[in-house]
């Protein structure tokens, strides 16, 4: 189901994050006049979700983070963006471009959480939907706080509309950010629904604060933790694998019940779209950039009769988005299918509106067999790892002898084929960098990595410039 609210500009809304440290903060200067009513509650709200859009206007090249520097991706492209090329080589700076655009626009929605929540409560207005907006806004915050720790490591926790003169303020330690982001998701779980009708979907639900917890503990190794969340997702009773793994990433399949956190976007020619659509198409296809390319090693990385390879990579010979693709596509043959659609979809290459699934029950399926086996509880790891590989199974042209059951491993066994199952499962959606970092891997998958210094990006330059509490992360 596609229907979904749209996240629309909101001019009240958008001062960059640079400008943070220069102006005065929106809750001080004019969100007391703007804060009357419900609409305009609703209004503040939508734009603090605008950050998390894939499109030109933001910039938001949190991909590059995820999949570059991986072993799934190489650069593509016509060279036009150096910052990408830094991330496939570890040559990045504190002055690399994309750095500096994420860390703005994250503390831009940061910013814009703070105004709601703090300027929403005096409203005179439905109780139920008051309690809901500030929810919404809680959540978002402790998203975007999630983005900032996972590529920077320590950063600065902002929980209340400040004054530019108490901006300037060190780093906080990620393990405080994460308590906070815990805490937030505790606060949203208690206030924000379970579901919403057709058109609101996409807003931020009981579901996804829990997921987001569970994805915190995930990340501090808190396996205990993990599975205590895992099963508030699950005990919600509204979340299952659909049976069709493409339904993830079709048009009008999307919001289905496999969807946890799913970032909606939206064909209207306003700046809501999906850029993912021209940034990872085949720059030999009219209109894509080809930014991103598949490597053969995660190609090779499938089993045998493994649909999901078909699902996520483009080969030759195999239709791709209404032309037939060929070895030419790219420099290693393979390109990404994921986020993608044909033109007779969208108006616009660069304005898609298949939305990024953040986090699928797939997913939290994995973190739970993760978790169990990390606890040495390989055998309960079992089963939430079958329920992924059987969906999968179903679809393959020989579901007899396609992903066997994985049964009977040791402890060290079972990890490793969660791990596989990830990488396979979630290919291409932002997430395979960061787990070969929070396994303390990435110096083994990794030729160009540096233990003790890759495990995180620069701070942004502008911003060490403008803050001198800010202490540059090591090696950089």
């Amino acid at each position: 189901m596609k229907s979904s609210f749209y996240i629309l500009p909101l001019l009240l809304a958008v001062a960059s994050c640079q400008d943070i440290l220069d102006k005065e903060p929106l809750g001080i200067l004019d969100a007391g006049s703007f804060f009357q009513t419900s609409n305009d509650a609703v209004q503040a709200l939508n734009a603090a979700y605008e950050p998390l859009l894939f499109n030109n206007n933001n910039n938001n090249f949190y991909w590059g983070f995820g999949e570059l520097p991986s072993d799934e991706a190489v650069v593509g492209g016509d060279g036009s963006r150096p910052g990408l090329t830094e991330l496939d080589f570890f040559t990045y700076t504190p002055r690399t471009e994309e750095l500096n655009d994420f860390w703005k626009l994250n503390y831009q929605g940061i910013t814009q959480c703070n105004t709601v929540i703090e300027k929403v409560p005096a409203i005179t207005m439905d109780e139920t939907l008051k309690s809901r907006i500030i929810g919404e806004a809680t959540f978002l915050r402790a998203y975007y706080c999630f983005l900032l720790a996972q590529v920077f490591g320590d950063v600065p926790l902002l929980i209340k509309v400040t004054p530019p003169d108490e901006l300037k303020v060190p780093a906080t330690p990620k393990a405080d950010v994460y308590r906070q982001i815990i805490a937030d998701c505790d606060f949203a779980g208690n206030v924000l629904p379970v579901s919403y009708p057709a058109t609101d979907l996409g807003r931020a639900t009981k579901g996804a604060a829990y997921a987001l917890a569970a994805k915190a503990h995930l990340y501090q190794k808190n396996w205990n933790q993990v599975l205590e969340y895992v099963n508030k997702v699950k005990d919600l009773n509204v979340y299952s694998l659909v049976p069709d793994y493409q339904n993830n990433f079709r048009e009008n399949t999307q919001n289905n019940t496999e969807s946890v956190w799913e970032i909606q976007h939206t064909n209207l020619e306003l700046g809501v779209g999906n850029s993912l659509n021209q940034w990872w198409l085949s720059k030999k296809v009219v209109g894509g950039y080809g930014f991103a390319e598949v490597t053969q090693a995660y190609y090779d990385s499938f089993e045998a009769g493994d649909p999901r390879r078909q699902f996520t990579v483009a080969s030759n010979n195999e239709p791709y988005f209404g032309v037939i693709y060929k070895n030419s596509f790219s420099s290693t043959k393979r390109s990404p299918r994921k986020y993608l659609q044909p033109d007779s979809t969208a108006s616009q290459k660069d304005d898609g509106d298949i939305n990024y699934t953040a986090i699928r029950y797939a997913e939290v399926l994995l973190w739970e067999a993760e978790a169990l086996a990390e606890l040495g509880r390989p055998g309960e790891a079992e089963a939430p790892l079958e329920q992924v590989r059987a969906r999968a199974r179903t679809q393959a042209s020989n579901p007899a002898t396609a992903l066997p059951a994985v049964t009977g491993r040791d402890q060290a066994a079972m990890i490793q084929a969660v791990r596989h199952e990830r990488s396979v499962e979630l290919g291409f959606e932002m997430h395979r960098f960061f787990d070969l970092v929070r396994w303390g891997i990435a110096g083994q998958v990794l030729p160009d990595f540096q233990a003790g210094k890759h495990e995180v990006f620069p701070l942004p330059q502008t911003e060490i410039d403008l803050n001198p509490q800010l202490r540059q992360n090591p090696g950089y």
